[in-house]
């Protein structure tokens, strides 16, 4: 049985990745904000703002609940998921927990293309975003360094960088965490 979570900042490239890398292994995808607009039938912009971020933080909490009973997955967190409640231990604990570890500059561009999905960021003002992005991560760290591995994800830009990700991150993790037996091999 394979469980990954893949956690990180938004814009770090769960979702990308956590894609290819499903697809790849032969494994369901689940990205949680989709897992949580399927649920509800809202947006997660919508949900946050009706429910405020406390409110959001508990259905985010109960949605991971729900997601730890699929086996064989990859999913894709929230990238505050790990930083509420006992999430990170919680998946910890049900699996294999990779921090997607990406310099604030990349997050910066990747959230300059994206960040109208981002509800944390959606109006922040260009010349504010990446001082908001290096405090934040800075405020997330000790959440994130609490996964099972780190992976740089910094390399997610066009399939050709993906395919290469992929390998790698098959290599450093998978084969670490959920190595195949001989049998398997063969």
């Amino acid at each position: 049985m394979i469980r990954l979570f893949l956690v990180g900042f938004m814009g770090s490239g769960k979702t990308t990745l956590g894609r290819a890398l499903s697809k790849d292994l032969g494994l369901t995808f689940i990205d949680m904000d989709q897992y949580i607009e399927g649920r509800f039938h809202r947006t997660v912009s919508q949900l946050f703002s009706e429910r405020g971020e406390e409110g959001f933080r508990k259905l985010e909490r109960n949605m991971l609940h729900e997601i730890c009973e699929v086996e064989d997955v990859v999913v894709a967190t929230g990238g505050g998921v790990p930083c509420f409640f006992d999430n990170m231990q919680y998946m910890n604990e049900r699996g294999v927990t990779v921090w997607l570890n990406v310099p604030p500059s990349v997050i910066h561009t990747r959230l300059l293309i994206s960040r109208s999905k981002r509800p944390l960021v959606a109006s922040m003002p260009e010349e504010e975003l990446l001082g908001y992005i290096v405090s934040s991560l800075a405020e997330r760290e000790p959440y994130y360094s609490r996964a099972a591995c780190v992976f740089d994800g910094s390399l997610l830009e066009n399939r050709e960088q993906i395919a290469k990700s992929v390998a790698r991150f098959k290599k450093e993790i998978t084969d670490v965490y959920f190595p195949h037996s001989e049998e398997e091999k063969k």
